[in-house]
């Protein structure tokens, strides 16, 4: 540095005429140097020689700069972001500094169960939405279906096995799932009052259908005489003269009660099933209602078996008992083994023909007598089975009398009026001509005149009034 400070020395104080170039200031302008005389002290020559040497420093490095393009700063300031890169990613945090970016795909797909994002994976796709493959699960138990084939009902995906557990009907005969025909569809037949399905082989494999309310049952009891009674039906039948007794008296009570009060005490029997065909042969006046006769009210004598039990179903006698013709009408027949309201209803039929006979109602065609007794037999039914139910009369004691007469009325279950509501049933959707067809008619001029007034009409002019 010698050479250096011989330069410099004997420089007195030096003043920069310009300032020092920059970069990026355009051409570089160097300061001139100005040269005087040298008459400084040793002190000030040794300050003059420092601030001297700094400018000269300062110089060096402008002149370094001087010769560097312009833009050449930016582009140092680039290479030490891109070393600093470098030496951190050789060396990275033990944690980075924020949590890293989650790239999510422009359309991505939400699951229709959990409601949340499915992912990369397998998914299912079903009824236009999409799903993890566990929470793809039955309606009905819960668990996952991972069976290929499955089953829906609208929006909701169910097992196979479950689905048919619940909509597949089963059969109330054999509690087996009734089957499918030849076109894949399922058949089954119905009751149209007890809405009862089975099978339809049920209707040819000889499975027994109630003799009194009509429905197909598995388990049910035969009487002997080709009929067979379901449980329900039996735990009210009537099996024996004697236990019809107080029934057959109420009845009686009930039509004294509306004014119609039969004079003779016509005997009533109940017989078996062929004791009743045969005296329906016997009787040129009776009017057979199809598919079978339960109850027949005689006028001619006439020699017939009639039945008495000693206990329950076993120990069943029968006996030959002598009628003798001492008026119109000589007895009324019931076939036993039915239940009470049936037992009662047929009753409350067959007094109504000897009431017509003993009031001198002559000639009467089937559909007018047959229709005016299906009607006093319905009256009777709803009078038993819909509570406060009153008789078509203005008798108190005929009422009271009436009422007195059941015991068992306040005490009828549900499956009992259940029963008296099918025959009710039976009565208004007969399809024969007599029974059907005339009820319908005497039940609407009995509706529109009164009990009374169509019956003296009937009297005069053998028809129904319009």
């Amino acid at each position: 540095m010698r050479w250096l400070k011989k330069i410099l020395k004997g420089l007195n104080n030096s003043t920069l005429n310009e300032r020092f170039p920059r970069a990026g200031d355009g051409p570089t302008r160097y300061p001139v140097i100005k040269t005087e005389s040298n008459n400084s002290s040793p002190d000030e020559r040794t300050r003059t020689d420092d601030e001297d040497l700094d400018h000269a420093m300062a110089l060096s490095l402008a002149d370094k700069d001087a010769g560097r393009p312009n833009g050449f700063q930016g582009r140092q300031d680039d290479d030490d972001d891109l070393s600093r890169a470098i030496r951190e990613s050789l060396n990275p945090p033990a944690y980075p500094p924020y949590p890293p970016r989650q790239f999510l795909p422009t359309r991505y797909k939400i699951c229709g169960a959990c409601h949340r994002e499915i992912g990369h994976g397998h998914y299912l796709s079903c009824m236009g939405t999409f799903w993890h493959p566990q929470c793809f699960r039955c309606y009905a138990c819960g668990l996952q279906i991972c069976e290929k084939e499955f089953s829906l009902s609208g929006t909701r995906q169910y097992h196979r096995i479950c689905y048919k557990e619940l909509y597949h009907p089963r059969c109330d005969v054999c509690l087996n799932f009734i089957p499918t025909n030849r076109e894949g569809l399922i058949e089954y037949r119905a009751h149209p009052f007890w809405h009862q399905k089975y099978c339809p082989s049920h209707e040819h494999d000889g499975t027994p259908r109630c003799c009194s309310c009509e429905r197909m049952e598995a388990k049910y009891i035969s009487l002997g005489d080709g009929r067979s009674l379901c449980l329900e039906c039996l735990d009210s039948a009537i099996m024996d003269t004697g236990d019809c007794q107080p029934l057959y008296h109420g009845i009686r009570d009930y039509y004294e009660g509306m004014n119609m009060k039969i004079d003779q005490q016509i005997p009533m029997l109940l017989v078996e099933r062929q004791a009743l065909n045969e005296a329906m042969e016997g009787e040129k006046d009776g009017h057979r209602h199809m598919p079978e006769t339960r109850g027949l009210c005689l006028s001619e004598e006439q020699t017939i078996s009639s039945n008495r039990v000693s206990s329950g179903l076993l120990g069943m006698k029968t006996q030959q008992q002598k009628l003798v013709r001492r008026c119109e009408v000589t007895a009324i027949l019931i076939l036993y083994g039915l239940p009470r309201l049936l037992t009662g209803a047929i009753l409350a039929h067959e007094l109504m023909h000897g009431w017509l006979r003993l009031k001198g109602f002559r000639n009467l065609s089937p559909e007018v007598e047959e229709g005016i007794c299906q009607v006093l037999s319905h009256m009777w039914l709803e009078s038993e089975v819909i509570p406060g139910t009153s008789m078509p009369s203005t008798s108190a004691a005929g009422a009271a009398s009436s009422s007195s007469s059941h015991p068992k009325k306040a005490g009828k279950s549900d499956t009992e009026k259940k029963l008296g509501e099918f025959f009710m049933h039976q009565i208004m959707h007969d399809t024969s001509p007599a029974y059907g067809g005339g009820f319908r008619a005497a039940n609407a001029a009995v509706g529109k005149y009164g009990l009374r007034w169509t019956l003296e009409h009937i009297r005069h002019t053998g028809r129904f009034p319009l």
